[in-house]
């Protein structure tokens, strides 16, 4: 009778584990898993299965830049997934461009994407190429790239323009005073992506209104050219998820349903 009981709360345990939704967050350059523990506190509050992606090369991963490239950030979610299903991804900014290629890769284990001040690419697209067609952004007159190193940094004094305009001032000052270089490489890597993959995973977007990063014209453009019809928008910096971190995080809840 105990074996018995025991077998059944493990089968309880479990179908309570796959009954959960399962949300990545991916976050963007210049930023690491860390600057999203405002949305995972909302967000593990409710029944959901979390994982924030760390990125090699950011926050405190020691990676070398020199091994850095944008296979291996998508490998590390991959990894992350596993075999999970109907994961509902999230990417924020350049993490845009790291979760549509994840979805390529394995579409059916995903149920929606969700975009996030984010690029969203077409095949061939890279975030330079993206980038380079933004007139409204702010980082191209702020970028030092240093080509031996291989990496780009924005000047210290525009970092919070840039970034994180809105944010508290204390968070604004910490930022600018640690943010670290951003491997090059990735940036200019252009994915591959396809209609029958990546082309049949529902997506949405959550505009940035007042985005020194990602101009809101071109983020129009991608969403409107990627055939996402269900957006919302934030008067916000290019960082939500400091400032509205509990309406980002509904936003993502409800649409992780």
């Amino acid at each position: 009778m105990q074996n018995e009981k025991n077998n059944t709360q493990e089968e309880l345990n479990s179908s309570l584990s796959k009954s959960k939704n399962t949300i990545v967050i991916v976050h963007g350059a210049w930023s690491s898993a860390n600057d999203w523990h405002h949305v995972a506190g909302y967000l593990t509050a409710e029944n959901i299965n979390l994982i924030t992606v760390n990125l090699p090369g950011h926050g405190t991963d020691q990676t070398p830049v020199s091994n850095i490239t944008l296979q291996l950030y998508v490998y590390e979610v991959l990894k992350a997934i596993g075999d999970a299903t109907d994961v509902t991804l999230v990417g924020h900014s350049f993490g845009g461009i790291v979760v549509s290629e994840v979805a390529e890769l394995i579409a059916p284990q995903i149920k929606k994407l969700i975009y996030i001040a984010a690029f969203v690419p077409k095949n061939g697209d890279s975030l330079l190429s993206l980038a380079q067609t933004d007139s409204e952004s702010h980082i191209g007159k702020n970028l030092i790239v240093d080509e031996l190193a291989g990496v780009a940094r924005i000047t210290k004094e525009a970092i919070t323009d840039v970034f994180l305009a809105d944010a508290p001032k204390p968070v604004a000052e910490y930022v600018t005073n640690n943010l670290r270089p951003e491997p090059s490489a990735p940036l200019s890597t252009p994915v591959t992506l396809s209609d029958t993959n990546f082309g049949t995973v529902n997506k949405v977007y959550v505009h940035s209104l007042n985005d020194h990063t990602i101009g809101y014209s071109l983020q129009q453009k991608m969403v409107k050219e990627a055939g996402i019809l269900r957006t919302y928008s934030l008067p916000s910096s290019h960082t939500p998820f400091i400032v509205f971190p509990q309406i980002l995080s509904a936003i993502i809840t409800l649409e992780a349903k």
